[in-house]
């Protein structure tokens, strides 16, 4: 069922321009990170504060049908907000990889996963790596996979 509520786009305008036209589009037009041809998905959660529906654009890291949702923030020393919102309800979450978003739901990987799907991010977007480096904190990795109908 798709997330409802009141939309808050996002304070940075690039990010909210980007989202609105890749929506608009069905995916076929700002489907890359800037000026770049490295792909990007579209990310629906609910603010655990604020109760709104955000939106966000992440590198595209899939496999097998899940997607690697890196909380890297550019390697800032904080968690990006969108963890947050996921941690607090990984059930309240929607992908865009194309013309349709879905629902889905996100666990955390630790461990050998978490070695896996990061070799597959920084693969995907090889500046993961230097932000790792750049910062103190362990940068988290989610996957996120097509929530069961029902």
């Amino acid at each position: 069922m798709p997330l409802v509520g009141e939309y808050e786009p996002s304070s940075q305008a690039w990010v909210a321009d980007q989202v609105a036209e890749y929506e608009r589009s069905g995916g076929q037009r700002a489907n890359t990170l800037l000026d770049t041809e490295l792909r990007i998905i579209v990310v629906t959660t609910r603010g655990a504060k604020s109760k709104k529906i955000r939106k966000f654009a992440l590198m595209r890291v899939e496999h097998d049908g899940e997607y690697a949702l890196v909380a890297s923030n550019g390697g800032a020393p904080d968690h990006p907000d969108w963890y947050h919102n996921i941690t607090a309800d990984p059930t309240a979450l929607m992908i865009q990889d194309g013309p349709e978003p879905f629902d889905a739901v996100a666990r955390e990987v630790t461990g050998e996963a978490k070695r896996v799907w990061w070799e597959r991010a920084v693969a995907a977007f090889p500046p993961y790596a230097e932000y790792q480096e750049g910062t103190s904190r362990e940068i988290p990795v989610l996957v996120a996979r097509r929530a069961e109908a029902g």
